[in-house]
């Protein structure tokens, strides 16, 4: 359930500092989960990150939310529409890219509240379903994907090719 002093909002430029800074949080994350799949955090990630966002804030296809109390930005949601794809199997759909919320900000319902207005805004552009990625280590967001209605429909398998490396055949 969402404190209810909890305000979700578009995202602004005026947001980039804190998006860029919680968007690391997300690449950190990822990269300790597995260092061979998820890009390594570079230096300056908080500003790289910012400017991608910025990018998509004037993309009609993308959205971000903010989850703001009190004036502080407790977390953020980008999603967008993607086309058809023949690559991946599936129609034209939404897509949760990131969602990601503060430590103190957690099992305040920010996470819930941030996809359901993405999910909202999804809707509202005519998408018949939305998509997202987990990263397998992460068992509280699969958790909360599962109580929010996701279901499992495709499992990513990598294989490293390392120089040197022979793979069985």
């Amino acid at each position: 359930m969402q404190s209810p002093d909890i305000v979700i909002r578009r995202a602004s430029k005026t947001d980039l500092p804190v998006l860029g800074r919680l968007g690391a949080l997300l690449v950190r994350a990822h990269y300790g989960f597995d260092p061979d799949r998820f890009m390594a955090p570079a230096p300056q990630i908080e500003e790289g990150y910012a400017w991608f966002l910025g990018t998509q804030l004037k993309d009609d296809d993308a959205a971000v939310f903010v989850a703001e109390r009190g004036g502080e930005v407790l977390g953020y949601v980008y999603a967008g529409i993607e086309p058809r794809s023949w690559k991946e199997l599936r129609e034209e759909a939404g897509f949760i890219h990131d969602v990601v919320v503060e430590e103190h900000g957690r099992r305040l319902g920010v996470a819930g509240a941030l996809i359901h207005q993405a999910n909202e805004w999804l809707r509202s552009r005519g998408m018949p379903r939305v998509m997202l990625w987990t990263a397998a280590q992460n068992g509280p967001a699969q958790q909360l994907f599962t109580r929010l209605g996701f279901r499992r429909t495709m499992v990513e398998m990598t294989l490293e090719l390392s120089p040197g490396q022979t793979n069985p055949a």
